[in-house]
């Protein structure tokens, strides 16, 4: 009498056994991603990365490395109207702290006030840059992942300013083309899925704080104080902060090689999860992207001892 319960038993039993190798297949690759990672960065425990529910998708970069990920669900009430922050490190291979600093963020998330959000957290988002010895700001291709954004200026201006602005500085070369790099069309990717409400991208020597977009900007996050460089053609704060419409922070470390002492770590992280509380709601991630073209590149508003041709 329960044949007929038998086959579709079955079935999930054999779909879910067909499961098994993609799964193990995935885990090994992260867990050799943060292998690479642990051997690379001193501040990055291989072990206890492994224990982290990373995922991967089906990219591969240039030099053949996998572009890992891993969300964390918000534990409000009401997580439907959680906000959505988006974490990006290490988008230049060399600034080694933009990396470190993500694991140690990813400690703290589960702590009270971050619960409140939905995270996106990419630890490593040019992973050749960081991995080949010495590590470079470029990628693989020789790319400045920060200037391949396809912006609604890339196209009359990004080479012009690579030229006239930085002297043609292979650190900075924008690509042939608009979203030629695999990792920028993949970080494409991820904020159209994800429709983060805030981007937050860690960049390193610089000690300050930038910002581009739409909500109120933050004047502060511990030691880091505000400093607003203005964007460039082909970056993070031009793509989503004013093409895009969401708010992006640009949060630029001391040392690219050095950790700040803990207690500093812990300022920034406190102070910016008080400026979200106050001004990143839920929506703003499914706001309609608005073209805007710039004004002037690289312009602080509040001038200080720093070369703005090298900045990131």
């Amino acid at each position: 009498m329960f044949r007929h319960l038998i086959r579709p038993a079955c079935g999930l039993v054999a779909a879910f056994i067909l499961t098994l190798p993609a799964v193990a297949s995935e885990r090994a690759l992260t867990d050799a991603w943060c292998d690479d990672l642990g051997r690379r960065l001193h501040s990055v425990d291989a072990e206890q990365c492994r224990k982290q529910p990373f995922v991967t998708g089906s990219e591969r970069t240039a030099g053949g490395r996998v572009l890992v990920w891993r969300d964390i669900a918000a534990a409000s009430k009401r997580p439907d109207k959680a906000p959505r922050a988006l974490v990006i490190g290490g988008i230049h291979g060399d600034e080694l702290t933009s990396v470190s600093i993500v694991f140690r963020w990813l400690e703290w998330i589960g702590e009270e006030a971050g619960k409140k959000y939905h995270w996106r957290v990419i630890p490593a988002s040019n992973p050749d840059g960081l991995l080949i010895r010495p590590s470079t700001r470029v990628n693989s291709k020789g790319v400045d992942l920060n200037r391949n954004f396809p912006t609604p200026d890339w196209d009359s201006d990004a080479h012009k300013y690579w030229i006239e602005r930085t002297g043609r500085d292979p650190r900075r070369f924008p690509g042939d083309t608009p979203g030629s790099e695999i990792e920028t069309r993949w970080l494409e990717k991820q904020i159209a899925d994800y429709k983060p409400d805030v981007i937050i991208s860690i960049h390193a020597p610089y000690n300050l704080l930038d910002y581009d977009g739409p909500a109120p900007q933050p004047l502060r996050f511990g030691r880091l104080a505000l400093n607003r460089l203005g964007v460039y053609p082909g970056s993070m704060g031009n793509y989503g902060g004013l093409y895009k419409n969401v708010p992006v922070v640009t949060i630029e470390l001391p040392n690219a090689t050095m950790m700040p002492p803990l207690r500093d770590q812990r300022a920034m992280w406190v102070d910016m999860l008080k400026w979200m509380d106050r001004n990143i709601k839920a929506g703003n991630g499914a706001a309609k992207a608005e073209a805007k073209r710039p004004e002037k590149y690289g312009e602080p508003v509040f001038k200080g001892n720093i070369d703005h041709k090298k900045i990131d």
